[in-house]
């Protein structure tokens, strides 16, 4: 949904900037215009509503009914209310309990970020049932034994997720990218 906002707004925003454009450049000549359009409109509509008044009503309706198909699912996936993204934790007493996914980026970065010639770690986890699936973006020097250290980076994050956290670990994918030589 972030992805249609943005969109949507960046086009509406485009959409003001020629407008407004185009009433500083020429304003009396643009607010004639409009003026004549509505006119125009209006006499349409009117002659409509007199000679076709059944076509004018569905008209109307069908202007109403695809407001409505439209815009309400636009308006409830802004304002329903969001779930906060967290992972369930396994525990041997059958007692229930959640941690939240930042918790568990946080404390994953702090562990991975400690590991030698790691140089920053952006992880992101998706809880999946009762599993969570972890992406994580490594920088790291550029010098580095890339197979021997992604099985490291993928050992900590198993370690901490289940053994530190209780969390049942799913999908662990790395992505690696290398710091620039340094002259």
């Amino acid at each position: 949904m972030n992805a249609f906002n943005r969109i949507l707004s960046i086009i509406l925003l485009l959409a003001l900037l020629v407008l407004a454009i185009v009433v500083a450049w020429n304003p009396v000549q643009t607010i004639a215009v409009v003026q004549q359009t509505l006119g125009n409109v209006a006499t349409f509509l009117g002659g409509l509503a007199t000679s076709r008044i059944w076509l004018y009503t569905l008209a109307r309706v069908g202007l109403a009914i695809a407001a409505l198909v439209l815009l309400l699912p636009l308006i409830w996936a802004e304002v329903r209310p969001r779930r906060v993204k967290a992972a369930n934790l396994q525990m041997a007493s059958g007692s229930k309990a959640t941690v939240s996914t930042e918790s568990v980026s946080r404390r994953l970065s702090w562990h991975i970020d400690q590991l030698a010639d790691v140089v920053s770690v952006t992880p992101s986890v998706l809880p999946r049932g009762k599993s969570v699936d972890v992406a994580l973006e490594v920088e790291t020097s550029p010098e580095i034994d890339v197979p021997m250290k992604t099985e490291e980076i993928i050992a900590v994050t198993r370690e901490v997720l289940s053994e530190r956290m209780g969390l049942q670990v799913g999908k662990v994918s790395v992505n690696i990218r290398h710091a620039p030589y340094q002259d």
